[in-house]
């Protein structure tokens, strides 16, 4: 779906994007530095400039199904954010931080930047008054999957227009269910070609696919450009996609949402990385030795408590947890309870208060964890659930977190009840399906709220 208007409107955005970056690199240089000229630093414009390149491209900035769609702004706030967290990094290895550079840089690129998406929304509309760059679409085949991409075409594409369901003269649509499905999709394809129609989408279920030959040979009598949309929606929900390997179309049954990309499991891993060495230089460096000290005050054993739990794809680990209770044979098997005996007095505080999981910023550090998923959970409660939960181990999929979107609403601690665990999955599931660094900077955030609240379920 694209015409020669919307090619040259994806490559001016793009060149548009570039020229305000360099723009707004000189424009920082000049109020941040006011005595050095931009052109001093050159190899770090290029660097920026680069940076840029290679965030637009793992986001598809730039791509027509990104400009076409309402996430457009979206898209660019993650470009900006991604482009600040690389930027971070490389002057961190450099050691080239350049005063109140960076601050001023993405106050004026983030200003000048939005400042053109505005004034593209009004380009389209102009561009459609002028010279009419959208394209008529019409769809051929009633199912879940054509209803869903006419709702697409109607509410998300400035640059298509959807005119309707094609039928032939006798206003007849074709469904699913209709025996006579060769002969009908002929007497549209005549239908379409007598009306001046020059693009047809077609959308059937499985079972009517070997159709499609003969209608691609009435399609080539008739001069008519002809679209396959392959209806899978019996078979794909939210979870599943569609990929390829080489000439070969494959369906992923078990998808897991945005982290089955390898280009947002790396920003999810850059960002647990920086965020968890901040906590330890910044945190953990004196409250460490303090939280120590009052452990071994009140109780003998380990300062630390190492415990076996579910990690990624099942495999275990250790997880690490400020010691909040005296030593016992139960630990590894029993879930800490309401009034709990075995609890130190310092150990209630560091778990009201959630301290008792700031030593697993150190499992974020070795991989083993993220700052932000499903909790982990001990091996034997994995065992136990795992056949009395449905999807229980779809969170298994991904890192498991020191919080999570289960916790910060509300489903923490003790499960007394299998109503509770099972809404703890769907959130843990929700998380799964709906993941972004907006979402995990919103949970660590109210992590942070209920921590200085306080929470009726930390015992």
């Amino acid at each position: 779906m694209q015409n020669r208007y919307v090619f040259l409107f994806c490559l001016s955005v793009a060149f548009a994007d570039f020229a305000i970056l360099y723009l707004a690199i000189v424009m920082s240089f000049t109020i941040s530095s006011p005595l050095k000229s931009s052109l001093i630093h050159t190899d770090f414009n290029t660097i920026v400039i680069m940076l840029w390149f290679f965030c637009s491209k793992m986001l598809g900035l730039y791509d027509v199904k990104t400009i076409e769609k309402k996430e457009f702004f979206l898209t660019t706030i993650k470009c900006i954010f991604y482009h600040l967290i690389f930027l971070i990094l490389y002057l961190s290895f450099t050691g080239g931080l350049l005063g109140n550079f960076i601050f001023i840089f993405y106050i004026l690129l983030s200003l000048l930047i939005f400042t053109f998406r505005l004034c593209i929304s009004n380009a389209i509309s102009l561009l459609n008054k002028k010279f009419n760059i959208t394209s008529p679409i019409f769809l051929m085949g009633i199912n879940p999957t054509s209803l869903q991409f006419a709702d697409v075409l109607k509410n998300n594409s400035p640059f298509y227009k959807f005119v309707g369901f094609l039928t032939n003269n006798n206003n007849l649509l074709i469904d699913s269910n209709q025996p006579d499905t060769d002969q009908i999709m002929k007497d549209q394809m005549k239908f379409a070609a007598e009306t001046g129609i020059k693009e047809v989408y077609v959308s059937l279920t499985p079972d009517k696919t070997g159709a499609i030959k003969s209608l691609i040979n009435e399609a080539h009598k008739n001069c008519i450009r002809l679209k396959f949309i392959p209806d899978y929606s019996q078979i794909i929900g939210k979870n599943q996609s569609i990929r390829h390997s080489g000439d070969l179309q494959m369906i992923n049954l078990t998808g897991t949402g945005p982290q089955d990309k390898i280009s947002d499991r790396f920003v999810k891993r850059v960002f647990d990385i920086i965020f968890s060495v901040l906590v330890i230089l910044f945190v953990l460096s004196w409250l460490y030795p303090l939280i120590a000290i009052l452990i071994k005050m009140e109780s003998p054993g380990p300062v630390i408590f190492k415990q076996g739990r579910s990690g990624k794809n099942n495999i275990s680990f250790m997880c690490f947890k400020f010691r909040s209770m005296r030593v016992n044979s139960d630990a590894h098997l029993k879930q800490a309870s309401r009034n709990d005996s075995r609890v130190t007095k310092i150990g209630r505080f560091l778990r009201r208060t959630s301290l008792d999981e700031m030593p697993q910023f150190f499992n974020v550090l070795l991989g083993d964890m993220s700052v932000v998923g499903p909790r982990p959970h001990m091996l034997e409660h994995t065992a136990h659930y795992r056949d009395l939960v449905d999807n229980y181990m779809l969170r298994h999929y991904i890192k498991p977190g020191i919080t999570g979107w289960a916790q910060v609403n509300g489903y923490r601690g003790e499960t007394q009840h299998l109503d509770l665990m099972e809404n703890r999955i769907k959130h843990d599931i929700y998380y799964l399906e709906n993941w972004s660094l907006y979402l995990d900077l919103k949970i660590i955030f109210r992590t942070v709220f209920h921590v200085v609240r306080g929470n009726m379920n930390a015992f």
